[in-house]
């Protein structure tokens, strides 16, 4: 029996999480692609002091119980919508994230979703897998340029701001909405303006949401928000599913309440709405904000210093308090 202490990696994560792991302790790790079952998660935490998870891991009552010697939850997430914080803190269980990391790649992403639905780039791609035969004609499939078109953000984060920056390279307008202004020399650097909601939303052409998920911020984008879009608009979500309503966003789709919408992640995923599926104008993708073989390994790494951070004592670069 090892006497270094046991941590518990319940999703499959890159070796170079691992590796920092193992110079901290004594690993156990699911090393296959389908989540974890609960009885073999629960068999292993049993001795664990330490946790990393990933999103498709629910961090609830049920697997603090099965934990009693558990000091740290390590998320391999910016987001911890996953993890009830609160049960955690209660059982003086730290929770991390890894914030930072992944911001490139999903501003990368949401630039990429607003180009496809604005082109119109996923419909040209399932008409040229589709064999039918076509040819090229001054109207077809015409969409919209993004110079001087307003982007509107939701959520001026860290992902929020580098957006900014690609789409002022794109020779757009910013205007944004946030719980507090960031500061001044960002504003001027970006060329963004702080709004009010209902602004942001009635004057932009394209609305991308960049916010955490909280009880707050769910189905933000319901029905009477979508009727507030300029029905020349697009919605582009790179955040967290429950943030848009999809019954509702389906409906304004079907009825051109708003011209089109790119979807990365989904209000009960990895399901779609199904009213969804049959609609040329909106793009789907299953979740691939932090998608590439960089940040993933650099969300690993940060994961397991935060681990090996609490387990030297120290209070973890990451931690999450709310």
């Amino acid at each position: 029996m090892s006497d270094l202490p046991r941590i518990v990696v319940t999703g499959k994560i890159p070796e170079s999480g691992l590796e920092l792991l193992r110079q901290a302790g004594d690993v156990w790790a699911w090393d296959l692609a389908e989540p974890i079952p609960a009885d073999v998660r629960d068999a292993q935490l049993a001795t664990a002091v330490a946790a990393v998870t990933v999103l498709t891991d629910r961090v609830d009552d049920a697997f603090l119980d099965a934990a009693p010697k558990l000091r740290i939850v390590s998320n391999v997430a910016v987001g911890y919508n996953n993890v009830d914080v609160a049960a955690c803190l209660r059982r003086g269980v730290i929770v991390t994230n890894t914030p930072g990391v992944l911001t490139d790649a999903t501003a990368d992403l949401a630039m990429a979703l607003i180009l496809m639905s604005t082109r119109r780039l996923g419909e040209g791609e399932r008409l040229i897998r589709s064999g039918e035969p076509w040819q090229w004609g001054m109207f077809m499939m015409l969409g919209v340029g993004l110079q001087s078109r307003r982007l509107g953000i939701i959520g001026m984060g860290g992902i929020g701001e580098a957006l900014a920056q690609r789409a002022k390279g794109f020779g757009m307008t910013v205007v944004y909405h946030n719980r507090r202004a960031v500061d001044v020399e960002t504003e001027e650097r970006l060329g963004a303006q702080l709004v009010g909601l209902h602004e942001l939303l009635e004057t932009s052409d394209i609305v991308s949401l960049n916010c955490p998920y909280s009880e707050t911020t769910h189905h933000l984008i319901d029905a009477v928000a979508l009727g507030r879009m300029k029905s020349s608009s697009y919605l582009v979500n790179t955040a967290r599913g429950p943030i848009i309503d999809e019954a509702a966003l389906a409906e304004a789709l079907l009825n051109g309440e708003i011209a089109g919408a790119a979807l990365d992640v989904f209000e009960n995923e990895p399901d779609v709405y199904p009213g969804l599926l049959g609609l040329d104008n909106v793009v789907l993708v299953p979740h691939l904000g932090s998608a590439t073989i960089e940040t993933r390994s650099a969300m690993a790494r940060l994961a397991a210093q935060n681990v090996v951070e609490v387990l030297l004592g120290h209070p973890p670069t990451n931690q999450v308090t709310a």
